[in-house]
Protein backbone atom coordinates (compact mmCIF):
# COMPACT_ATOMS: atom_id res chain seq x y z
CA UNK A 1 0.00 0.00 0.00
CA UNK A 2 1.55 3.30 -0.80
CA UNK A 3 1.62 5.75 2.25
CA UNK A 4 -0.07 8.69 1.10
CA UNK A 5 2.35 10.98 2.90
CA UNK A 6 4.56 9.51 -0.02
CA UNK A 7 2.41 10.86 -2.62
CA UNK A 8 3.82 13.21 -5.09
CA UNK A 9 0.14 14.06 -7.01
CA UNK A 10 0.44 11.42 -9.81
CA UNK A 11 -1.16 8.60 -7.97
CA UNK A 12 -3.93 8.53 -5.59
CA UNK A 13 -3.77 7.80 -2.07
CA UNK A 14 -4.12 3.98 -2.55
CA UNK A 15 -1.59 3.95 -5.22
CA UNK A 16 -4.05 4.00 -8.42
CA UNK A 17 -3.04 6.21 -11.33
CA UNK A 18 -4.31 9.69 -10.99
CA UNK A 19 -6.63 10.86 -13.92
CA UNK A 20 -4.58 12.97 -16.46
CA UNK A 21 -7.48 14.26 -18.16
CA UNK A 22 -6.80 13.04 -21.04
CA UNK A 23 -8.36 9.72 -23.03
CA UNK A 24 -6.73 6.13 -21.58
CA UNK A 25 -5.73 3.92 -24.53
CA UNK A 26 -7.12 0.56 -24.29
CA UNK A 27 -4.01 -1.43 -22.52
CA UNK A 28 -4.29 1.73 -20.10
CA UNK A 29 -7.88 0.93 -19.68
CA UNK A 30 -6.87 -3.17 -19.09
CA UNK A 31 -3.98 -2.13 -16.78
CA UNK A 32 -6.03 -0.24 -14.56
CA UNK A 33 -9.09 -2.46 -14.22
CA UNK A 34 -6.49 -4.96 -13.39
CA UNK A 35 -5.40 -3.11 -10.57
CA UNK A 36 -8.42 -2.61 -9.44
CA UNK A 37 -9.22 -6.07 -9.04
CA UNK A 38 -5.97 -6.57 -7.48
CA UNK A 39 -6.32 -4.27 -4.77
CA UNK A 40 -9.91 -5.47 -4.14
CA UNK A 41 -9.09 -8.61 -3.47
CA UNK A 42 -6.00 -7.45 -1.14
CA UNK A 43 -8.03 -5.61 0.94
CA UNK A 44 -11.05 -8.79 0.88
CA UNK A 45 -9.11 -11.62 1.63
CA UNK A 46 -8.25 -10.94 4.92
CA UNK A 47 -11.49 -10.18 5.60
CA UNK A 48 -13.17 -13.00 4.14
CA UNK A 49 -10.52 -15.16 6.15
CA UNK A 50 -11.99 -13.13 8.88
CA UNK A 51 -15.05 -14.01 8.57
CA UNK A 52 -15.14 -17.50 7.96
CA UNK A 53 -12.67 -17.79 10.97
CA UNK A 54 -15.54 -16.30 12.90
CA UNK A 55 -18.30 -18.32 11.47
CA UNK A 56 -16.56 -21.36 12.09
CA UNK A 57 -15.99 -20.86 15.70
CA UNK A 58 -19.66 -19.83 15.70
CA UNK A 59 -20.73 -23.32 14.48
CA UNK A 60 -17.99 -25.00 16.77
CA UNK A 61 -19.82 -22.58 19.52
CA UNK A 62 -23.33 -23.39 18.52
CA UNK A 63 -22.46 -27.02 18.23
CA UNK A 64 -21.16 -27.07 21.94
CA UNK A 65 -24.29 -24.93 22.95
CA UNK A 66 -26.31 -27.47 21.05
CA UNK A 67 -24.85 -30.61 23.21
CA UNK A 68 -24.72 -29.08 26.11
CA UNK A 69 -28.30 -26.77 26.26
CA UNK A 70 -30.29 -28.46 23.60
CA UNK A 71 -32.83 -26.47 21.38
CA UNK A 72 -33.94 -24.55 24.19
CA UNK A 73 -30.11 -23.22 24.35
CA UNK A 74 -30.03 -22.49 20.30
CA UNK A 75 -32.78 -20.76 20.40
CA UNK A 76 -32.14 -18.60 23.20
CA UNK A 77 -28.76 -17.56 22.13
CA UNK A 78 -30.48 -16.79 18.65
CA UNK A 79 -32.88 -14.43 20.61
CA UNK A 80 -30.20 -12.80 22.91
CA UNK A 81 -27.52 -12.25 19.62
CA UNK A 82 -30.51 -10.56 17.53
CA UNK A 83 -30.77 -8.22 20.98
CA UNK A 84 -27.06 -7.78 20.88
CA UNK A 85 -26.66 -6.98 16.98
CA UNK A 86 -29.30 -4.19 18.10
CA UNK A 87 -27.18 -2.67 20.63
CA UNK A 88 -24.38 -2.86 18.17
CA UNK A 89 -26.14 -0.26 16.12
CA UNK A 90 -24.95 2.61 17.33
CA UNK A 91 -21.32 1.99 17.47
CA UNK A 92 -21.78 0.60 13.66
CA UNK A 93 -23.21 3.64 13.35
CA UNK A 94 -20.05 5.74 14.60
CA UNK A 95 -17.84 3.32 12.65
CA UNK A 96 -19.75 4.31 9.04
CA UNK A 97 -18.75 7.86 9.57
CA UNK A 98 -15.23 6.31 10.41
CA UNK A 99 -14.87 4.66 7.50
CA UNK A 100 -16.50 7.41 4.94
CA UNK A 101 -14.06 9.85 6.78
CA UNK A 102 -11.00 7.83 7.15
CA UNK A 103 -11.25 6.67 3.45
CA UNK A 104 -11.52 10.46 2.55
CA UNK A 105 -8.97 11.69 4.15
CA UNK A 106 -6.06 8.77 3.30
CA UNK A 107 -7.23 9.35 0.00
CA UNK A 108 -6.63 12.99 0.27
CA UNK A 109 -3.19 12.44 1.66
CA UNK A 110 -3.92 13.40 5.21
CA UNK A 111 -3.09 11.10 7.62
CA UNK A 112 -3.06 13.16 10.69
CA UNK A 113 -6.80 13.83 9.60
CA UNK A 114 -7.40 9.91 9.30
CA UNK A 115 -5.64 9.29 12.81
CA UNK A 116 -8.39 12.07 14.45
CA UNK A 117 -11.22 10.74 12.84
CA UNK A 118 -10.72 7.41 14.43
CA UNK A 119 -9.56 8.44 18.06
CA UNK A 120 -12.67 10.74 18.12
CA UNK A 121 -14.68 8.13 16.41
CA UNK A 122 -13.33 5.54 19.51
CA UNK A 123 -13.98 7.69 22.24
CA UNK A 124 -17.60 8.55 20.58
CA UNK A 125 -18.69 5.32 20.07
CA UNK A 126 -17.07 4.18 23.75
CA UNK A 127 -19.71 6.90 25.35
CA UNK A 128 -22.57 6.18 23.52
CA UNK A 129 -21.78 2.26 24.49
CA UNK A 130 -21.65 3.29 28.51
CA UNK A 131 -24.85 5.37 28.14
CA UNK A 132 -26.73 2.46 27.33
CA UNK A 133 -25.21 -0.32 29.12
CA UNK A 134 -26.91 -0.68 32.26
CA UNK A 135 -30.27 0.41 30.70
CA UNK A 136 -29.63 -2.80 29.08
CA UNK A 137 -29.25 -4.86 31.49
CA UNK A 138 -32.08 -3.63 33.90
CA UNK A 139 -34.52 -4.16 31.13
CA UNK A 140 -33.10 -7.65 29.68
CA UNK A 141 -36.34 -9.63 30.85
CA UNK A 142 -38.24 -6.90 29.20
CA UNK A 143 -36.39 -7.11 25.85
CA UNK A 144 -36.63 -10.91 26.01
CA UNK A 145 -40.24 -10.48 26.78
CA UNK A 146 -41.43 -9.14 23.21
CA UNK A 147 -39.98 -12.68 21.65
CA UNK A 148 -42.76 -14.24 23.32
CA UNK A 149 -40.72 -17.72 24.44
CA UNK A 150 -41.36 -20.66 26.57
CA UNK A 151 -39.93 -19.76 30.47
CA UNK A 152 -37.08 -22.13 29.74
CA UNK A 153 -35.78 -20.39 26.80
CA UNK A 154 -37.10 -17.15 28.12
CA UNK A 155 -34.82 -17.56 31.01
CA UNK A 156 -31.83 -18.46 29.47
CA UNK A 157 -32.33 -15.61 26.55
CA UNK A 158 -32.11 -12.77 29.75
CA UNK A 159 -28.66 -14.18 30.71
CA UNK A 160 -27.73 -14.03 28.01
CA UNK A 161 -28.50 -10.15 27.35
CA UNK A 162 -27.07 -9.11 30.43
CA UNK A 163 -23.65 -10.76 29.31
CA UNK A 164 -24.12 -8.62 26.00
CA UNK A 165 -25.16 -5.44 27.27
CA UNK A 166 -21.78 -5.72 29.33
CA UNK A 167 -20.14 -6.36 26.05
CA UNK A 168 -21.19 -3.36 24.33
CA UNK A 169 -18.17 -0.93 25.70
CA UNK A 170 -15.63 -3.45 24.78
CA UNK A 171 -17.39 -4.23 21.59
CA UNK A 172 -17.06 -0.92 20.67
CA UNK A 173 -13.43 -0.59 21.74
CA UNK A 174 -12.74 -3.51 18.82
CA UNK A 175 -14.45 -2.70 15.98
CA UNK A 176 -13.65 1.00 16.29
CA UNK A 177 -10.29 0.96 15.62
CA UNK A 178 -10.61 -1.96 12.84
CA UNK A 179 -13.24 0.09 10.82
CA UNK A 180 -9.99 3.14 10.61
CA UNK A 181 -7.65 0.37 10.02
CA UNK A 182 -10.13 -1.13 6.96
CA UNK A 183 -10.45 2.50 5.57
CA UNK A 184 -7.08 3.11 5.78
CA UNK A 185 -6.30 -0.09 3.02
CA UNK A 186 -5.26 -2.25 6.26
CA UNK A 187 -7.01 -5.61 6.72
CA UNK A 188 -4.17 -7.81 7.87
CA UNK A 189 -4.07 -6.12 11.11
CA UNK A 190 -7.98 -6.40 11.62
CA UNK A 191 -7.81 -9.95 10.57
CA UNK A 192 -5.44 -10.69 13.12
CA UNK A 193 -7.41 -9.34 15.73
CA UNK A 194 -10.69 -11.13 14.33
CA UNK A 195 -8.94 -14.28 14.45
CA UNK A 196 -7.42 -13.70 18.18
CA UNK A 197 -11.42 -13.03 19.44
CA UNK A 198 -12.63 -16.21 17.81
CA UNK A 199 -9.90 -18.54 19.09
CA UNK A 200 -10.54 -16.87 22.54
CA UNK A 201 -14.12 -17.31 21.91
CA UNK A 202 -13.57 -20.95 21.10
CA UNK A 203 -11.76 -22.04 23.75
CA UNK A 204 -13.74 -20.06 26.77
CA UNK A 205 -17.01 -22.00 25.30
CA UNK A 206 -15.47 -25.30 25.33
CA UNK A 207 -14.44 -24.02 29.13
CA UNK A 208 -17.02 -22.86 30.92
CA UNK A 209 -20.34 -24.49 28.56
CA UNK A 210 -18.47 -27.78 27.44
CA UNK A 211 -17.07 -27.84 31.03
CA UNK A 212 -13.98 -29.34 29.28
CA UNK A 213 -10.43 -29.33 31.58
CA UNK A 214 -12.72 -29.42 34.95
CA UNK A 215 -13.86 -25.88 34.19
CA UNK A 216 -17.19 -25.36 35.97
CA UNK A 217 -20.21 -25.80 33.47
CA UNK A 218 -21.94 -22.23 33.52
CA UNK A 219 -24.98 -22.81 31.00
CA UNK A 220 -26.14 -19.80 29.42
CA UNK A 221 -23.89 -17.59 31.80
CA UNK A 222 -20.68 -19.18 30.46
CA UNK A 223 -21.75 -18.22 27.03
CA UNK A 224 -21.88 -14.83 27.93
CA UNK A 225 -18.79 -14.75 29.77
CA UNK A 226 -17.45 -16.16 26.78
CA UNK A 227 -18.50 -12.92 24.44
CA UNK A 228 -17.04 -10.64 27.38
CA UNK A 229 -13.18 -12.42 27.32
CA UNK A 230 -12.85 -12.41 23.76
CA UNK A 231 -13.70 -8.67 23.38
CA UNK A 232 -11.66 -7.76 26.03
CA UNK A 233 -8.79 -9.50 25.50
CA UNK A 234 -8.38 -8.37 21.49
CA UNK A 235 -9.48 -4.88 22.53
CA UNK A 236 -6.31 -4.76 25.29
CA UNK A 237 -4.33 -5.49 22.84
CA UNK A 238 -5.13 -3.46 20.43
CA UNK A 239 -5.80 -0.33 22.21
CA UNK A 240 -1.33 -1.35 23.19
CA UNK A 241 -0.60 -1.71 20.12
CA UNK A 242 -2.72 1.65 18.47
CA UNK A 243 -0.49 3.67 21.36
CA UNK A 244 2.69 2.71 20.79
CA UNK A 245 2.32 3.25 17.30
CA UNK A 246 2.30 -0.32 15.61
CA UNK A 247 -0.97 0.44 13.60
CA UNK A 248 -1.10 1.95 10.31
CA UNK A 249 -3.60 4.44 11.55
CA UNK A 250 -1.81 6.15 14.37
CA UNK A 251 -3.18 7.57 18.06
CA UNK A 252 -2.48 10.93 15.92
CA UNK A 253 -1.17 14.14 17.74
CA UNK A 254 -2.60 15.32 20.53
CA UNK A 255 -5.43 18.08 21.08
CA UNK A 256 -8.29 18.92 18.33
CA UNK A 257 -10.12 15.31 19.68
CA UNK A 258 -13.54 16.92 19.78
CA UNK A 259 -13.70 18.94 16.97
CA UNK A 260 -16.89 20.10 16.33
CA UNK A 261 -17.33 20.19 12.63
CA UNK A 262 -15.55 16.37 12.80
CA UNK A 263 -18.21 15.33 15.09
CA UNK A 264 -20.64 16.83 13.10
CA UNK A 265 -19.49 15.02 9.70
CA UNK A 266 -20.00 11.50 12.05
CA UNK A 267 -23.21 12.05 13.33
CA UNK A 268 -24.26 13.26 10.14
CA UNK A 269 -23.01 10.14 7.49
CA UNK A 270 -23.71 7.97 10.90
CA UNK A 271 -26.93 8.74 11.97
CA UNK A 272 -28.96 7.23 8.92
CA UNK A 273 -26.65 3.83 9.14
CA UNK A 274 -27.53 3.87 12.35
CA UNK A 275 -30.93 4.28 12.13
CA UNK A 276 -31.02 1.20 8.75
CA UNK A 277 -29.34 -0.79 11.06
CA UNK A 278 -31.98 -0.10 14.11
CA UNK A 279 -34.38 -0.99 11.13
CA UNK A 280 -32.28 -3.92 10.07
CA UNK A 281 -32.25 -5.28 13.97
CA UNK A 282 -36.12 -3.87 14.63
CA UNK A 283 -37.31 -5.79 11.41
CA UNK A 284 -35.26 -8.99 11.99
CA UNK A 285 -36.86 -9.44 15.07
CA UNK A 286 -40.33 -9.06 13.97
CA UNK A 287 -39.18 -11.56 11.59
CA UNK A 288 -38.04 -13.74 14.47
CA UNK A 289 -41.27 -12.81 16.31
CA UNK A 290 -43.29 -14.84 13.74
CA UNK A 291 -40.86 -17.44 13.44
CA UNK A 292 -41.32 -18.25 17.25
CA UNK A 293 -45.05 -18.39 16.82
CA UNK A 294 -44.64 -21.34 14.88
CA UNK A 295 -42.55 -23.21 17.82
CA UNK A 296 -39.08 -23.86 19.29
CA UNK A 297 -37.89 -26.15 16.38
CA UNK A 298 -38.94 -23.23 13.81
CA UNK A 299 -36.92 -20.74 15.63
CA UNK A 300 -33.71 -23.14 16.47
CA UNK A 301 -34.04 -24.11 12.84
CA UNK A 302 -33.84 -19.95 11.53
CA UNK A 303 -30.97 -19.75 13.95
CA UNK A 304 -28.89 -22.89 12.74
CA UNK A 305 -29.60 -22.07 9.12
CA UNK A 306 -28.69 -18.34 9.40
CA UNK A 307 -25.18 -19.44 11.20
CA UNK A 308 -24.55 -21.66 8.45
CA UNK A 309 -25.16 -19.72 5.41
CA UNK A 310 -23.15 -17.12 7.30
CA UNK A 311 -20.05 -18.59 6.11
CA UNK A 312 -21.72 -17.74 2.17
CA UNK A 313 -23.26 -13.86 2.83
CA UNK A 314 -20.54 -12.90 4.74
CA UNK A 315 -17.92 -13.09 2.16
CA UNK A 316 -20.35 -10.02 1.01
CA UNK A 317 -19.14 -8.25 4.14
CA UNK A 318 -15.59 -8.70 2.27
CA UNK A 319 -16.82 -6.87 -0.95
CA UNK A 320 -18.32 -4.25 0.74
CA UNK A 321 -15.42 -3.09 3.03
CA UNK A 322 -13.20 -2.95 0.01
CA UNK A 323 -15.65 -1.29 -2.28
CA UNK A 324 -16.20 0.93 0.58
CA UNK A 325 -12.54 2.34 1.42
CA UNK A 326 -12.17 2.18 -2.44
CA UNK A 327 -15.12 4.74 -3.13
CA UNK A 328 -14.06 6.49 -0.35
CA UNK A 329 -10.20 6.63 -1.34
CA UNK A 330 -10.89 7.41 -4.49
CA UNK A 331 -13.47 10.17 -3.95
CA UNK A 332 -10.59 11.92 -1.26
CA UNK A 333 -8.39 11.54 -3.91
CA UNK A 334 -10.63 13.59 -6.53
CA UNK A 335 -11.15 10.28 -9.27
CA UNK A 336 -14.90 10.17 -8.78
CA UNK A 337 -15.14 7.82 -12.03
CA UNK A 338 -12.51 5.62 -10.54
CA UNK A 339 -14.49 5.19 -7.51
CA UNK A 340 -17.43 4.13 -9.65
CA UNK A 341 -15.54 1.60 -11.70
CA UNK A 342 -14.17 0.32 -8.31
CA UNK A 343 -17.73 -0.42 -6.87
CA UNK A 344 -18.68 -2.06 -9.97
CA UNK A 345 -15.60 -4.51 -9.96
CA UNK A 346 -16.30 -5.27 -6.72
CA UNK A 347 -20.12 -5.71 -7.13
CA UNK A 348 -19.13 -8.22 -10.07
CA UNK A 349 -16.15 -10.32 -7.62
CA UNK A 350 -18.87 -10.45 -5.11
CA UNK A 351 -21.80 -11.87 -7.33
CA UNK A 352 -19.86 -14.97 -8.37
CA UNK A 353 -17.96 -15.88 -5.12
CA UNK A 354 -20.99 -15.48 -3.07
CA UNK A 355 -23.27 -16.96 -5.90
CA UNK A 356 -20.38 -20.11 -6.13
CA UNK A 357 -20.37 -21.03 -2.34
CA UNK A 358 -23.83 -20.83 -1.34
CA UNK A 359 -24.44 -23.07 -3.85
CA UNK A 360 -22.03 -25.72 -2.41
CA UNK A 361 -23.69 -24.89 0.99
CA UNK A 362 -27.46 -25.12 -0.17
CA UNK A 363 -26.27 -28.60 -1.83
CA UNK A 364 -24.89 -30.20 1.08
CA UNK A 365 -27.33 -28.42 3.97
CA UNK A 366 -28.46 -31.79 5.57
CA UNK A 367 -24.90 -32.96 6.10
CA UNK A 368 -23.85 -29.91 7.34
CA UNK A 369 -26.88 -29.34 9.88
CA UNK A 370 -26.24 -33.11 11.57
CA UNK A 371 -22.44 -32.62 11.88
CA UNK A 372 -23.42 -29.85 14.32
CA UNK A 373 -25.15 -32.58 16.14
CA UNK A 374 -28.35 -31.51 15.57
CA UNK A 375 -30.77 -34.60 15.91
CA UNK A 376 -34.38 -33.74 15.99
CA UNK A 377 -36.01 -34.15 12.80
CA UNK A 378 -38.30 -31.29 12.64
CA UNK A 379 -35.45 -29.19 12.84
CA UNK A 380 -33.25 -30.33 10.51
CA UNK A 381 -36.36 -30.58 8.03
CA UNK A 382 -37.17 -26.68 8.82
CA UNK A 383 -33.27 -25.61 8.81
CA UNK A 384 -32.79 -27.32 4.96
CA UNK A 385 -36.16 -25.54 3.63
CA UNK A 386 -35.03 -21.80 5.42
CA UNK A 387 -31.57 -22.67 3.53
CA UNK A 388 -32.69 -23.22 0.54
CA UNK A 389 -34.65 -19.54 0.27
CA UNK A 390 -31.84 -18.26 1.57
CA UNK A 391 -29.45 -19.62 -0.43
CA UNK A 392 -31.72 -18.73 -3.40
CA UNK A 393 -30.91 -14.97 -2.96
CA UNK A 394 -27.30 -15.18 -2.32
CA UNK A 395 -26.29 -12.97 -5.94
CA UNK A 396 -29.10 -10.34 -4.44
CA UNK A 397 -27.17 -10.35 -1.36
CA UNK A 398 -24.27 -9.49 -3.22
CA UNK A 399 -25.56 -6.73 -4.48
CA UNK A 400 -27.21 -5.32 -0.86
CA UNK A 401 -23.91 -5.53 0.78
CA UNK A 402 -21.16 -4.47 -2.24
CA UNK A 403 -23.34 -1.30 -3.60
CA UNK A 404 -24.87 -0.71 0.11
CA UNK A 405 -20.99 -0.38 0.80
CA UNK A 406 -19.94 1.24 -2.29
CA UNK A 407 -22.29 4.62 -1.26
CA UNK A 408 -21.64 4.65 2.42
CA UNK A 409 -18.13 4.68 1.77
CA UNK A 410 -19.37 7.62 -0.16
CA UNK A 411 -21.12 9.12 2.20
CA UNK A 412 -24.33 8.29 0.65
CA UNK A 413 -26.08 6.59 3.70
CA UNK A 414 -29.21 7.64 3.61
CA UNK A 415 -30.20 5.69 0.53
CA UNK A 416 -29.06 2.29 1.92
CA UNK A 417 -31.93 3.44 4.68
CA UNK A 418 -34.47 3.64 2.44
CA UNK A 419 -33.69 0.28 1.12
CA UNK A 420 -34.01 -1.83 4.11
CA UNK A 421 -37.14 0.00 5.03
CA UNK A 422 -38.83 -0.71 1.76
CA UNK A 423 -37.20 -4.16 1.18
CA UNK A 424 -37.03 -5.65 4.69
CA UNK A 425 -40.29 -3.86 6.58
CA UNK A 426 -42.37 -3.38 3.14
CA UNK A 427 -41.87 -6.75 1.59
CA UNK A 428 -40.56 -9.64 4.27
CA UNK A 429 -42.69 -8.05 7.31
CA UNK A 430 -45.26 -7.49 5.22
CA UNK A 431 -45.62 -10.83 3.37
CA UNK A 432 -44.65 -12.76 6.69
CA UNK A 433 -47.63 -10.54 8.23
CA UNK A 434 -50.22 -12.52 5.13
CA UNK A 435 -48.52 -15.58 5.65
CA UNK A 436 -48.83 -16.30 8.98
CA UNK A 437 -52.00 -14.38 9.51
CA UNK A 438 -54.15 -14.17 6.71
CA UNK A 439 -53.72 -17.58 5.36
CA UNK A 440 -52.12 -19.39 8.18
CA UNK A 441 -49.28 -21.02 6.25
CA UNK A 442 -46.80 -22.97 7.27
CA UNK A 443 -43.76 -21.71 8.30
CA UNK A 444 -41.69 -22.46 5.09
CA UNK A 445 -44.25 -19.29 3.43
CA UNK A 446 -42.66 -17.48 6.50
CA UNK A 447 -38.93 -18.28 5.39
CA UNK A 448 -39.76 -17.44 1.39
CA UNK A 449 -40.89 -13.68 2.24
CA UNK A 450 -37.10 -12.72 2.37
CA UNK A 451 -36.81 -13.40 -1.22
CA UNK A 452 -39.10 -10.38 -2.57
CA UNK A 453 -37.04 -8.37 0.48
CA UNK A 454 -33.67 -8.94 -1.34
CA UNK A 455 -34.98 -8.12 -4.25
CA UNK A 456 -36.55 -4.61 -4.01
CA UNK A 457 -33.15 -4.15 -2.11
CA UNK A 458 -31.01 -4.95 -4.55
CA UNK A 459 -33.04 -2.73 -7.57
CA UNK A 460 -32.96 0.01 -5.64
CA UNK A 461 -29.57 0.06 -4.75
CA UNK A 462 -28.33 -0.59 -8.21
CA UNK A 463 -30.43 2.26 -9.30
CA UNK A 464 -29.20 4.72 -6.96
CA UNK A 465 -25.70 3.74 -8.10
CA UNK A 466 -26.12 4.13 -11.55
CA UNK A 467 -27.97 7.76 -10.96
CA UNK A 468 -24.24 8.97 -9.72
CA UNK A 469 -25.68 11.38 -6.98
CA UNK A 470 -23.60 9.65 -4.24
CA UNK A 471 -20.18 11.25 -6.15
CA UNK A 472 -21.48 14.37 -4.18
CA UNK A 473 -22.91 12.99 -1.08
CA UNK A 474 -19.68 14.65 0.47
CA UNK A 475 -18.13 17.96 -0.63
CA UNK A 476 -15.26 19.26 0.89
CA UNK A 477 -16.37 22.06 2.40
CA UNK A 478 -18.33 19.49 4.36
CA UNK A 479 -15.44 17.64 5.13
CA UNK A 480 -12.83 19.77 6.31
CA UNK A 481 -13.03 20.37 10.03
CA UNK A 482 -13.39 23.92 10.59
Amino acid sequence: MVDPADNDGTTTGDGFPRDSGTAPSETGARSRGTGTTRRIWELAWPVIVTNLAQNVGGIVSLALVSEALGPEGIAARNVGMRVFFTLEVFVMAVATGTTALVARAWGAGDTEEAERVGRTSLWLSVGVALLITLPVIASAPSLVGVFDLDAETAEMATTFVRWAGGGTVLFAINFIPMASLRAAGDTIRPMFFGLVTSVVSIATIYLFVAGALGAPRLGMDGVGLSMILSFAFSGVLMLVLWRIGWLVVGWGPPGDTFNPARMRMLIKIGLPAGLEQFVFSFGLGAFIWFVAKYGTAANAAYGIGVDILAMSFLLGIAFSIAASTLVGQQLGAGDPDGAERAGWRALWLALGIMSAFGAVLVGFAEPIIRALNVTDPETIRLTVAFMWCLGSVQPLMAIEFTIGGALRGAGDTRFPLYAVMTGLLGARIGGALVAWGIFEADVEWLYAALIPDYIVKAVMLIWRFRSGVWKTAIREDDFAPR
